[in-house]
């Protein structure tokens, strides 16, 4: 157990801050909406309803979107993006997807290597991408759920107005929606930029986001 620990402690430390932080936002968010609700005179309601509410749903999903959409990105830019002096990008002479033989794929595969790297075809092609086919396919789903959820929320807040709801398309193109949406692109973007431009001359010891405390600044694609 303690091997275990140690070994996975990393996914699961932010695992339990995930878990810490969800649950400190679920009733965050249901006190804030009854708050909100005891202020316009209507009733208040539970904590499970909350939870199963579009409400919670729109304000989990559009910070997961998000999340994932800076990670996609990331994963698909750095192929063929270049920062020089950054420990964030590739070394400035393997631009571009890198051969077989670099990626050890078919016969450059070595006894330890997947399964997947090894057979070649369109099952190699997949599993090569399949980090950013995945990214890609949550953050689809997380932004699907988000402008669904969104709409939801928007449209009680329009019949609490005495205002007619509109059409899940009209939501889609809506200052609400993109509002939503933006606010939270926006900061992935800064964080992720931020992040390759400042670790070029600064430094944390021992870990691996971060070049040697010693390395030239110059140094690109190189962890500590």
């Amino acid at each position: 157990m303690r091997r275990f620990l140690k070994e996975n402690s990393l996914s699961l430390v932010f695992g339990l801050l995930f878990l810490a932080a969800l649950v400190g936002q679920a009733f965050a968010g249901w006190h804030q909406l009854n708050d909100e609700l005891f202020a316009d005179g209507l009733h208040q309601i539970t904590l499970g309803s909350y939870l199963t509410s579009a409400n919670f749903a729109v304000d989990v999903t559009e910070n997961w979107q998000s999340e994932y959409l800076q990670f996609l990105l990331y994963v698909v830019l750095t192929v063929w993006l270049l920062q020089r002096g950054s420990p964030e990008s590739k070394s400035l002479k393997d631009a571009g997807q890198e051969s077989d033989e670099q990626q050890k794929i078919g016969p450059y595969a070595r006894p330890d290597s997947p399964r997947l790297a090894r057979v070649g075809g369109l099952r190699t092609a997949l599993y090569s991408r399949s980090l950013g086919i995945v990214m890609g396919s949550i953050f689809l789903m997380s932004w699907l759920v988000q402008s669904v959820a969104g709409w939801a929320t928007y449209n009680e807040t329009r019949l609490q107005q005495l205002r007619d709801p509109i059409t899940w398309g009209a939501y889609l193109t809506s200052s609400d929606f993109w509002a939503r949406t933006l606010q939270n692109w926006q900061s992935e973007f800064l964080a992720v930029g931020s992040m390759a431009v400042l670790a070029i001359y600064l430094r944390q010891r021992g870990s691996p986001e971060s070049k040697p405390v010693g390395a030239s600044h110059e140094a690109t694609g190189i962890e500590g």
